[in-house]
């Protein structure tokens, strides 16, 4: 079983903004598995469904961002499952408007979210799609992650939105390693 995770806070309040990348993805990932977000459950809008033979599950956090590890430890006691099943994709400063990038394990790097899921689930060893929202000096960090996107983003953004839904998919069949070796780069 393979639980997939993306970070945003929930209401329309916070709907398009930089810090809800991980909403949005998981929204692109549902449409590639032919599902909807319709139930609540884990604190969490959720969806559990069968891709190619292997059952999945995908999650948006209700619990808002700072607060997302609740949730994810949720579904991991209630599956008994470990964190090898987790694949969690969320915003990231650190890389410019349009990229992704791929990795098995690392630190929160100042990300509330990833903060938060370390600290509920014990470790920092769970596979991640981190994707570009870029950085303005001028603008604080908190503010950053809250604005929307601006004009000349909004396509790059897309794109980086759209190939790391894929690369979610495609890791749901193939081991992150291989799915690392796809999209990474990209």
């Amino acid at each position: 079983m393979k639980v997939i995770v993306g970070l945003g806070n929930p209401g329309l309040k916070y709907r398009d903004t930089r810090h809800n990348t991980g909403f949005m993805v998981m929204d692109r990932l549902a449409e590639l598995c032919h599902v909807s977000f319709e139930q609540e459950k884990f604190e969490a809008y959720f969806v559990k469904t069968k891709i190619e033979g292997e059952d999945v599950i995908l999650m948006k956090p209700t619990t808002y961002m700072n607060n997302s590890g609740f949730a994810v430890r949720q579904v991991l006691d209630f599956y008994k499952l470990s964190p090898d099943h987790l694949l969690v994709i969320y915003d990231d400063i650190d890389l410019s408007v349009g990229r992704i990038r791929l990795r098995q394990k690392g630190s929160a790097g100042g990300h509330n979210g990833i903060k938060s899921i370390i600290s509920c689930i014990f470790t920092e060893q769970f596979d991640r799609i981190r994707v570009g929202i870029g950085r303005d000096p001028r603008i604080r960090i908190v503010d950053w992650v809250l604005s929307r996107f601006r004009p000349e983003e909004k396509e790059p953004f897309a794109q980086a939105v759209d190939l790391a839904a894929q690369a979610a998919y495609y890791s749901i069949t193939h081991s992150f390693v291989q799915t690392m070796n796809e999209y990474n780069g990209r």
